[in-house]
């Protein structure tokens, strides 16, 4: 099977060229949710946990939502496909990458992040279906590794008062605020996600902070679309497609009336 077969290049938000695995998972609406619920700060020293294509750090750093970003990634082609991914996109001074299993003393290097964010894998190893593909079931299941290891390695490797966001499921949601607790990770904001106002829930966005005091904002849903059709996109998500930022009332810190508030 030649490169062509394997991989196709595309253009995402923000006009980042992607190169993907056609077998493997592609750019989706968990990283994009992912990437616009981080709080921007420039000067931020941010890694990212299961990098996959690398597109969660671009966006952070094409957006100026943080300074650095490194993307660990276990699975060697994604590393590769990650590296070559920051280099078709001119951001090698701001986006870098590693391969190996973050459980691994040193894979991770250094401390003192202001920032871990992550797509984590979301179903434990053996549940469900197992595709046809080794590259997208391990994307999906934890077979290397699981929330609580990767909220114990985020909480070693945070600074205080450091931020940790995940997307993740809303039915494992007592697990990862279980994981980050047993991390030192307090749980700060949480949004759950639907395709519409009559469907219930597919995924869960959250912030943590590393160190911080007991007490989370639960904002209003975000609905994807404003119709049962989805047809057409609701006024939240318009803003998240443009902006790359949630709307205020989302407490991501762009509203003037939520500044000052963890």
């Amino acid at each position: 099977m030649t490169e062509r077969d394997e991989l196709r290049l595309d253009t995402v938000n923000e006009n980042l060229k992607l190169y993907q695995y056609r077998d493997g998972l592609t750019f989706g609406t968990d990283a994009l949710l992912l990437s616009a619920y981080v709080k921007g700060d420039p000067a931020a020293r941010a890694v990212e946990f299961g990098g996959g294509t690398g597109i969660v750090s671009l966006l952070l750093a094409v957006r100026n939502k943080v300074g650095t970003v490194l993307s660990v990634e276990a699975q060697k082609d994604y590393a590769a496909l990650i590296e070559r991914n920051i280099a078709l996109n001119g951001l090698s001074d701001r986006v870098s990458v590693v391969c190996g299993d973050l459980r691994e003393k040193g894979v991770v290097p250094g401390e003192g992040y202001d920032l871990v964010v992550t797509n984590p894998p979301y179903l434990k190893d053996g549940a469900g279906f197992s595709n046809r593909s080794g590259k997208k079931n391990e994307a999906r299941r934890e077979i290397r590794g699981g929330i609580s290891d990767f909220c114990r390695v985020a909480g070693e490797k945070l600074r205080t008062g450091g931020r940790f966001v995940s997307v993740y499921l809303p039915d494992r949601l007592p697990d990862l605020f279980s994981a980050m607790r047993e991390a030192g990770i307090e749980p700060k904001r949480t949004t759950v996600v639907s395709a519409d106002p009559a469907a219930k829930p597919s995924l869960v966005l959250v912030e943590g902070r590393r160190g911080g005091a007991p007490g989370m904002t639960l904002t209003r849903p975000l609905f994807l679309y404003a119709n049962e059709r989805h047809d057409t996109p609701s006024l939240d998500m318009k803003t998240i497609l443009d902006a790359g930022n949630f709307p205020y009332g989302f407490g991501d810190g762009t509203d003037p009336k939520e500044k000052g508030k963890t």
